[in-house]
């Protein structure tokens, strides 16, 4: 992929921007609102306290940060390597006035010094995406993991939600290093008779 003009990012953020000043949406594609919801109802149940260090892994829109924001957590971190992706999250935490959110451009395959000592991490899709990329996927996800592992204090949490996972499938990917602490509940499908998830959401501690 050719980086785009400037003037074609700008044009691209915009009209998020737009959406979410005219109808309240910042343009969560993955999961939409119950999935932040199970994320920071988890984060409450377990007590973590409220300045703990939080990287939000492919933030998008940051709307999840946002949202963390909003609850009283204050050491909040966003990256995505979509330089567009963290421009428009710059816009919607300025219209929020939240100024306790950092966020930065920033590939988490091969992430920057300065990333380091998070107690939590939390992906909504972004490992789904890095496993569909048809250049080197295996690859890709086992330098997701040797970079989760750097990024994430020991005995710290990491909260993925995946459409394209199953749980068995995730506890095999992330076998090296983490441990599953427990699944949290999605909505159920029923499809010809048997009864599935569409969405897979884990908490794993890094051991």
């Amino acid at each position: 992929l050719s980086p785009l003009p400037d003037s074609s990012w700008d044009a691209a953020y915009e009209r998020e921007l737009q959406t979410f000043q005219d109808i309240g949406d910042a343009g969560e594609i993955w999961f939409g609102e119950e999935s932040m919801v199970r994320i920071i109802r988890w984060l409450e149940k377990q007590k973590v306290p409220r300045d703990s260090s939080v990287l939000d892994i492919g933030t998008g829109n940051g709307v999840l940060l946002i949202e963390l924001a909003k609850s009283g957590y204050t050491n909040l971190t966003g990256i995505d390597y979509s330089p567009s992706a963290i421009q428009l999250s710059e816009k919607v935490r300025e219209k929020e006035g939240l100024s306790n959110i950092k966020l930065k451009v920033e590939d988490f395959l091969a992430p920057s010094a300065e990333l380091s000592g998070f107690e939590i991490c939390i992906d909504k899709g972004t490992f789904d995406a890095i496993s569909l990329d048809p250049d080197n996927a295996v690859g890709k996800r086992k330098r997701y993991v040797r970079s989760l592992l750097s990024l994430l204090k020991p005995e710290g949490f990491f909260l993925i939600t995946s459409c394209n996972w199953t749980k068995e499938e995730l506890l095999n990917e992330f076998r090296e290093g983490f441990e599953i602490l427990e699944e949290l509940p999605t909505p159920k499908f029923c499809f010809g008779g048997r009864i599935g998830n569409s969405v897979t959401a884990l908490v794993f501690q890094r051991k």
